[in-house]
């Protein structure tokens, strides 16, 4: 029987009180691994109201007592490693290795967090005028949302969930319905830490479940990750509430191959970005732009790359790719896929029509390579978030930077070069938020935010480090003067 997931609400499991439930499968062999509720309206306001109330005695404990409570998180996440990770796999289909990457990056986001006694320091003046002070504070904002994505269930939450508590507000998290286990698991070592009744909460749901938390007058602050589409919905929702928000949106993530990169490197590395976790990542390649001649080394190095991948079910140790989300997501990338070759794509590795052994009711696609992409293309400007990788030839660097530029999205590039002059000048021109130099996915460190630039991003401040804090904060100055004379009364 797969198990019936719940809402954490004010410090117990409940069910919300609708009546739509979804079922959870395991990507990579079309098992019912559990039933989601979507919680309605009614449920969601009750779980605002609830974490609004917890939020001024949580606000008033002292940071340094609210960190104790992520320093013990942090030592329940690595006793429940293995078992979350296993999660990850079972109902996003990535392979163990790539969830056990997942989830030491959310750690490292409670590790970062820890230090929010100095992170949220304020900013003191002396004598601004005559006899006049004035200090700088930073406060929480209230009640927080974060709505996140299927691709990566087990870190995405922790690029906000532990700054939001750490600076002193009460939260609501969202996950994907299509991955919701790895949280509530998540949630059950939450349960464990005593945190007051409030001040974390977990609500399933769908898209109006998200709506009723986008319009909600108690949440102050929304934090989203997701599609392009969604991530603009959401911003523009929200913010006419008046909250802040963060929406992360989707990816064209262009791969810039200079011919004296290094070989073997530089296959290994695009190879990895543009197929691991099936190109279900934000930060996957997606698109390799060549650059004076290099496609004719590496096209075919990438082509026997591509074909070489172990594809199947990710709790198997030799599986080096697992399948897509779900059957529709399948179909989708094969679309493209088809649409790209009638526009003049050529495919030098082809992997629609996957069979693979033992796990025939999967949603599997292979790599895919198109070579010769047409500029304006399906495959050169299509976010297909799947394994496919296209190749676009070009003559010079200023080409391959122009063509970077002129795209939509801007939350990745990379640069693949032995020559220190042409990466700076591309980490200089090129317009997105994180560079790779040598590297095929710019995924910042915890203490760092993950910067997106023009679609792939809507607000201002990011997720991570000091960005974080400042979302999840508002300034308070205080200006003050003291006129009575102290000396007459001691």
């Amino acid at each position: 029987m797969p198990a019936r997931l719940l809402n954490y609400v004010n410090g117990a499991w409940r069910e919300p009180g609708g009546d739509t439930w979804l079922e959870v499968t395991n990507p990579a062999t079309a098992e019912v691994l559990a039933t989601v509720p979507l919680t309605p309206p009614a449920a969601v306001d009750e779980a605002a109201q609830l974490a609004r109330a917890a939020f001024p005695a949580w606000r008033r404990t002292p940071a340094t007592a609210r960190v104790q409570y992520l320093f013990a998180l942090k030592q329940l996440l690595e006793q429940q490693f293995e078992e979350l990770a296993r999660s990850i796999t079972l109902e996003n289909g990535k392979n163990l290795a790539d969830a056990r990457g997942e989830l030491r990056r959310a750690i490292e986001n409670v590790e970062t967090a820890c230090g929010i006694p100095m992170l949220m320091m304020g900013d003191f003046s002396e004598d601004v005028a005559s006899g006049l002070d004035e200090h700088m504070v930073r406060q929480p904002v209230g009640v927080a949302a974060i709505i996140s994505p299927f691709n990566f269930p087990g870190m995405i939450p922790f690029w906000y969930l532990p700054y939001a508590l750490a600076t002193g507000n009460s939260v609501i998290v969202k996950p994907s319905e299509r991955c919701p286990i790895t949280m509530q698991k998540v949630f059950g070592l939450l349960q464990q830490l005593g945190l007051p009744p409030g001040v974390v909460n977990l609500v399933n749901g769908g898209a109006a479940t998200v709506d009723a938390l986008l319009d909600h007058p108690a949440i102050a602050a929304v934090a989203f990750v997701g599609s392009t589409p969604v991530a603009r919905h959401v911003y523009a929702r929200a913010s006419a509430s008046g909250k802040r928000v963060q929406a992360q949106g989707g990816a064209k993530n262009p791969l810039v191959i200079l011919p004296d990169a290094d070989p073997e490197l530089t296959t290994r590395i695009v190879t990895d970005s543009a197929f691991g976790n099936a190109g279900q990542r934000c930060l996957a390649a997606s698109l390799a732009i060549t650059v004076a001649g290099a496609e004719r080394s590496f096209a075919p190095a990438l082509a026997a790359a591509a074909s070489r991948l172990v594809v199947g079910n990710g709790l198997d140790p030799a599986v080096q790719m697992g399948p897509v989300i779900t059957a529709r997501s399948r179909e989708r990338i094969e679309s493209l896929i088809g649409q790209g070759l009638a526009e003049g794509a050529r495919a030098l590795v082809d992997g629609r029509n996957a069979r693979i052994a033992g796990c025939e009711q999967g949603y599997f696609l292979r790599p895919t390579l198109l070579a010769e992409v047409p500029r304006g293309g399906t495959t050169a400007t299509t976010e297909i978030f799947g394994p496919v990788l296209g190749l676009l030839p070009v003559a010079t660097l200023d080409e391959a930077i122009q063509l970077v530029n002129g795209g939509e999205y801007g939350n990745m590039a990379c640069v693949f070069t032995s020559s220190g002059a042409a990466a700076r000048k591309f980490r200089y021109e090129a317009d997105a938020g994180n560079i790779g130099i040598n590297i095929g996915v710019a995924a910042p460190m915890a203490f760092y935010p993950f910067s997106g630039w023009k679609s792939s991003f809507f607000g201002t401040l990011h997720a991570q480090g000091r960005h974080a804090v400042e979302f999840f904060t508002q300034t308070k100055v205080v200006v003050e003067r003291w006129q009575d004379d102290w000396s007459r009364k001691f």
